[in-house]
C-alpha cells in the first residue's frame, strides 16, 4: 500500500514518495508511488491506485474504497479525478490507465492524440505503430526480436535492440 505526504497540513504524517493532489470534500486524490493518480483512503496516509477503487477487493485499511455511497453507480458515482473519457465519450477508463502503455480504451485514444497527451515511450518500450492491437504506439521492448511481427513495419525485428 503506498503512504502521502502532507502538503501544508500538519495533520498528515510524511512519507517518501507520494503526494496528495488538491481536492474538495470527500474523496480525494493523491499521487501514487509509480507517478499515477489515486485515491486517498479515509486514514489520509494510503494512497491506492484509481482503478481499484470499486472493484470489488477492499484496498483501504477501512475498507473505504469499497464504500456503497462511492460505488453504488459506477461511473456516475465516482470521483472525476478517478475517470477518464475514451475518443468515444460514452467509454470511459480510470485515470491511472492513461497511458500505461495499454489500450484501455479499444480505440487508443488513451494512448494517443489528441485525446490524451502521453509522454514519449519509456526506455523499457520500442516506439512503432504496432499491429497487435493491445498496444498503440509503443510494444515493450521485451516483444523485440521474438521473430514475431509486432510492429507494421517490422522495426521490432530489424531496429529494435531489444530488452
Amino acid at each position: 500500500m503506498n503512504k502521502i505526504f502532507a502538503q501544508g497540513d500538519v495533520n498528515l504524517k510524511a512519507a517518501a514518495g507520494t503526494r496528495v493532489l488538491p481536492g474538495g470534500e470527500g474523496a480525494q486524490a493523491c499521487v501514487t508511488l509509480t507517478n499515477r493518480t489515486g485515491f486517498l483512503c479515509h486514514d489520509q496516509r494510503s494512497c491506492i491506485p484509481a482503478s481499484r477503487v470499486c472493484d470489488g477487493l477492499r484496498t483501504c485499511p477501512h475498507g473505504d474504497d469499497e464504500d456503497e455511497s462511492l460505488c453504488q453507480d459506477v461511473p456516475q458515482s465516482l470521483p472525476s479525478f478517478l475517470l477518464a473519457h475514451c475518443g468515444d465519450r460514452a467509454s470511459w477508463i480510470y485515470s491511472d490507465q492513461k497511458c500505461d502503455g495499454i489500450n484501455n480504451c479499444g480505440d487508443c485514444s488513451d494512448e494517443l492524440s489528441p485525446v490524451t497527451a502521453c509522454p514519449p515511450c519509456d526506455p523499457g518500450w520500442w516506439h512503432c505503430s504496432p499491429t497487435v492491437f493491445q498496444y498503440c504506439s509503443c510494444i515493450p521492448r521485451t516483444l523485440c526480436q521474438d521473430h514475431v511481427q509486432h510492429c507494421s513495419d517490422w522495426s521490432d525485428e530489424y531496429s529494435c535492440p531489444g530488452p
